[in-house]
């Protein structure tokens, strides 16, 4: 099936369904036809506010009895028929041509392997590669209404399985790659492959965000953010953390062996990670995360007192002045 033919259809299939295998609960009001229609909203905002929002309330129709079963009303034509049976005729006629227009533009999974997928494959490879400040030559819209039309002909499963798969292949070559660093390469190496990673899920999640409220909430009761942030604590930070942290604790020894900004990130992002990973370093993860030390008690004030002029040896060994 070409992507021409479904684009004519400006989504209309999705509102033929009620109730796929994916508990894809689509209203009659059809969520995409909502975010997908006016392009004046930045793209981002239009998808998050119209997922949060649902589809918007059509104007109160006039109640009208049934005629041989079928509501009159739905459509134009009943209406117009007023209390003779050819508007129940009608009605039916005209679901049964929308019926027909949707099943003439399934997207077999032959399709979604052949042209839907690779499509969203070539993106999630750019978005997890980019550099912070790239242009990304993708079209958003674009990658969006393909997970838009997957998830309304089910094929929402294998989106996700596939999408998992795609993104854990990513971060096994980004391990393989910290474990070959040098040792004073090593910190900066981790901070760029936690930056990167976490920019790239700030693209990554709002595209897939049908897949998400449709497929992941419903069915497998999780969130798509969780489940990627989760496969970068596998995949990587769990396989480097006791590399890391000596490291760690090393340069905090030696003031300015590495950029406060990239301690400061490095840090924030273990405890994102995984909060108990403070329990190895508690003095370290204190100095960026507030609240994670005990309340001080006045006997260690000397303690504290010396801590405080250590420091300030150091910083005038290193060429600042008071």
């Amino acid at each position: 099936m070409e992507e021409e033919s479904m684009e004519e259809e400006g989504g209309g299939g999705c509102e033929a369904m009620m109730d796929d295998q994916n508990h894809n609960n689509w209203g009659a009001g059809g969520y995409g036809r909502h975010l997908l229609g006016p392009a004046a909203a930045p793209l981002g905002d239009r998808l998050l506010r119209g997922a949060a929002a649902g589809p918007p309330a059509g104007p109160e129709l006039p109640a009208v009895p049934e005629a041989n079963g079928v509501l009159r009303g739905c459509e134009p034509g009943a209406a117009a028929a007023g209390k003779g049976g050819a508007g129940a005729i009608a009605a039916a006629i005209n679901i049964n041509a929308s019926t027909s227009k949707f099943l003439m533009n399934v997207i077999t999974i032959e399709d979604y392997k052949s042209t839907y997928w690779p499509k969203l494959d070539s993106a999630i490879d750019q978005l997890l590669t980019q550099s912070p400040g790239d242009y990304i030559p993708i079209s958003y819209e674009q990658i969006y209404s393909c997970v838009y039309k997957c998830v309304c002909q089910q094929h929402s499963e294998q989106m996700y399985s596939d999408l998992i798969k795609k993104i854990t292949n990513h971060l096994e070559r980004v391990s393989k790659e910290l474990q070959a660093s040098p040792p004073d390469l090593y910190i900066e190496r981790f901070n760029v492959a936690l930056g990167q990673y976490m920019g790239a899920l700030q693209s990554i999640v709002p595209l897939f965000i049908y897949m998400n409220k449709f497929y992941i909430e419903t069915k497998l009761n999780r969130d798509l953010k969780d489940d990627l942030i989760k496969l970068f604590t596998e995949h990587v930070a769990e396989k480097h953390i006791y590399n890391l942290m000596p490291l760690l604790l090393e340069a905090q020894s030696t003031p300015f062996q590495i950029t406060p900004s990239t301690m400061a990130n490095i840090v924030k992002g273990l405890y994102t990670l995984r909060p108990e990973w403070v329990q190895m370093a508690p003095a370290l993860f204190s100095k960026f995360i507030p609240n994670i030390l005990p309340p001080a008690v006045e006997s260690e004030l000397q303690e504290y007192a010396a801590q405080d002029q250590k420091l300030q040896r150091e910083l005038m060994q290193n060429g600042f002045t008071r």
